[in-house]
């Protein structure tokens, strides 16, 4: 059974931090694609951050050099570091996996994790 939990999501004043985590099991973690996407109420997902099997990571525009996408092979976690975050990027934050899995192209998703920007 694949699961992904997110932790980590809360409240931050702007221009504050917040780190997101997600575990991930029963998949071979290591060979898929990890992302996060957010979601704000009205709109759909959208992609945040990704990272590879190999570590290559990719980031929307609006997040470059402020957030940080990392993956734990070893943990099988993936995380993402917000710096500077912005009362816009409050959203509901998920973690994704997707790629080649049994035989045929995935995709899994977290619960997802509230990320609050205010003041």
């Amino acid at each position: 059974q694949v699961q992904l939990v997110e932790s980590g999501g809360g409240l931050a004043q702007p221009g504050g931090s917040l780190g997101l985590s997600c575990a991930a099991s029963g998949f071979t973690f290591r060979c898929a694609v990890m992302n996060w996407y957010l979601k704000t109420p009205g709109k759909g997902r959208e992609l945040v951050a990704g990272i590879s099997s190999a570590g290559s990571t990719n980031y929307v525009d609006s997040v470059k050099g402020r957030f940080a996408i990392s993956r734990d092979n070893a943990k099988n976690t993936v995380d993402l570091q917000m710096n500077s975050l912005k009362p816009e990027e409050t959203a509901v934050y998920f973690c994704n996996a997707a790629g080649t899995m049994w035989g045929r192209y995935r995709e899994y998703w977290g619960q997802g994790t509230q990320v609050t920007v205010s003041s």
